[in-house]
């Protein structure tokens, strides 16, 4: 089933014809696996990890498999409204956990392997999580955790050939297991985000959070699916991007996908891997786009033959779409959304015509405007915050036991994305800036607050402040000011230990790749950091 009706091929009579048709009641497991009945014996992920190590699984093992683990997790005292944790790279047991979660009504907590003790302590108290699902590489770390966290009550290992490990937990219990008949507006899952102040938050999604993503997905992709269709994305399926943007959807149409437990993004493997699973259609952001580009001829040298590829988290830029277009052969279909409001606004290179640079046009179903700060709509060509109408499927509920937080990102019927842009005068939107503090780094956003936090640990750290500077791979990075402490001095080596205690708590897409030791922060009068004249700076001593 197609939300867009393919045969206009035409964007603002696609937009004038939809109208959304929520059901009352709607499960993502069911969506996603259980209704794929008819083509059990069919493919549903490829899964390798860096060894080579191959696995397939079907539609009707995926399905089979899911119910007995969310029996097992049933057995194990998990109830519906229940947190579990996911901290697991692009593997079977991911998806499986993800499906078996949903299937008995409970909330999934994607958590990056990228995460030190500190961020996933962090996430794992807030949230009250009750149990998690890891595996033998990540363990310890959450071993470690566990007993400072009075909510948790078990950890499942998906390495552990032992009773309590997962696979034989998974040949213990039932395979049979009907969905929770779950409302569409029920949570289905809990995604940190990074806020400019103060820890991350949690945008808690809810099931009918897929449907909204639909008409995004298919023609960001071209009219997704078509036969032959495989889809792949470097994005960690616990992001936004990874999840919501490309397994999830592609398991609802019943399209299979990659997934690749190999580490750091390699250009090379990326190419390797699309060649031999016969991967047509991939989520890449810019940064590895970018690196992609120093490959080459990616057709002729590694027969890559894509015939989609969508890409967000960083402007495309008109050098890299031109690219994309002579050496990939496609579009690009540059993508802008959020995890609180996801799958807005993007391109169709099928129907529409590109204009490099900008995000494109708001997806059938959205409705996305410049406003004011009294959240009234501006006219063509001035420039305010981009906002996105409440109502939408795609919205999120709201943020984990912080009201006060949700509130304040509404002006009205507007939800209030921290984007600058505006509109032109054929409705293509541009961005050009954040209202914000957030740094985008490589497809991460990344909040400085958490940074600033864990950077005041160092005992050498009297004082810091975050910000993203221009970069020409990544976008930005995160650069740190620092005021030493009394009896330390700056130096190569300090700096190097700084970084790595950054590295190893957080993660390591967040620590400072540039530290300038000052001798004050620049502050307002009342005592606040003033971070523009410290990007200033940091943009002065880059150039």
């Amino acid at each position: 089933m197609n939300l867009v009706d393919r045969h206009l091929r035409d964007w603002d009579a696609i937009r004038a014809r939809f109208r959304w048709d929520i059901p009352e009641h709607f499960n993502i497991a069911d969506a996603v696996c259980s209704r794929h009945r008819a083509r059990a014996a069919d493919v549903a992920l490829y899964c390798e990890n860096e060894r080579g190590d191959e696995r397939r699984v079907s539609f009707g093992q995926l399905d089979e498999l899911s119910s007995r683990l969310g029996n097992a997790l049933a057995a194990a005292g998990v109830t519906r409204g229940d947190r579990v944790a996911i901290v697991l790279p692009q593997r079977v047991e991911a998806a499986l956990a993800h499906i078996a979660v949903y299937k008995i009504g409970a909330i999934a907590l994607p958590l990056s392997v990228l995460f030190g003790p500190d961020a996933l302590d962090y996430r794992l108290r807030d949230s009250g999580t009750r149990l998690v699902i890891t595996d033998g590489a990540h363990r310890e770390r959450i071993a470690a955790l566990a007993g400072e966290l009075p909510a948790l009550e078990c950890v499942f290992d998906c390495d552990d050939e032992g009773d309590d490990g997962v696979w034989p937990r998974l040949g213990r219990a039932s395979d049979r297991l009907a969905a929770v008949p779950t409302r569409a507006d029920d949570p289905a899952l809990l995604i940190y985000t990074s806020g400019t102040t103060g820890p991350p938050k949690g945008a808690l999604v809810a099931h009918r959070g897929l449907l909204g993503n639909l008409t995004g997905f298919e023609l960001s992709h071209d009219f997704f699916p078509q036969p032959g269709d495989c889809f792949w994305t470097p994005a960690d399926w616990a992001w936004t991007g990874g999840l919501l943007d490309a397994l999830l959807p592609s398991l609802y149409y019943g399209v299979p996908v990659l997934g690749y437990a190999g580490g750091k993004f390699d250009p090379e493997q990326a190419c390797r891997l699309m060649t031999k699973y016969g991967v047509r259609n991939a989520f890449i952001p810019p940064t590895a786009l970018k690196m992609m580009r120093q490959l080459g001829d990616l057709r002729g040298r590694f027969g890559v033959a894509l015939r989609s590829v969508m890409s967000a988290g960083e402007t495309v830029g008109a050098e890299l779409y031109q690219w994309g277009r002579e050496t990939l052969g496609v579009a690009i279909n540059e993508m802008w959304g959020q995890t609180e409001f996801n799958y807005l606004v993007g391109n169709c290179g099928a129907i529409m015509p590109a204009r490099p640079g900008s995000m494109g046009k708001p997806y059938p179903g959205h409705t996305v405007e410049p406003v004011d700060e009294q959240g009234v709509v501006l006219p063509d060509g001035e420039v305010g915050e981009l906002a996105a109408r409440r109502g939408d499927p795609v919205m999120f509920l709201g943020y984990w036991q912080n009201d006060a937080a949700t509130r304040a990102k509404f002006m009205g019927e507007w939800w209030s994305t921290g984007d600058v842009g505006y509109r032109d005068e054929d409705g293509y939107l541009w961005f050009v800036g954040r209202k914000d503090d957030v740094i985008s780094s490589a497809g991460y956003r990344i909040g400085p607050g958490e940074i600033e936090d864990c950077l005041l640990k160092h005992p050498a750290v009297a004082q810091a402040a975050v910000v993203g500077v221009p970069d020409a791979l990544r976008g930005e990075i995160v650069k740190a000011f620092i005021v030493l402490a009394e009896g330390y001095a700056a130096g190569a080596a300090l700096e190097a230990d700084i970084q790595s205690a950054v590295r190893n708590r957080l993660a390591a897409y967040e620590y400072p790749r540039e530290i300038e030791f000052i001798d004050e922060l620049p502050l307002t009068t009342t005592g606040k950091v003033r971070r523009n004249a410290l990007r200033e700076r940091g943009r002065s001593t880059d150039t």
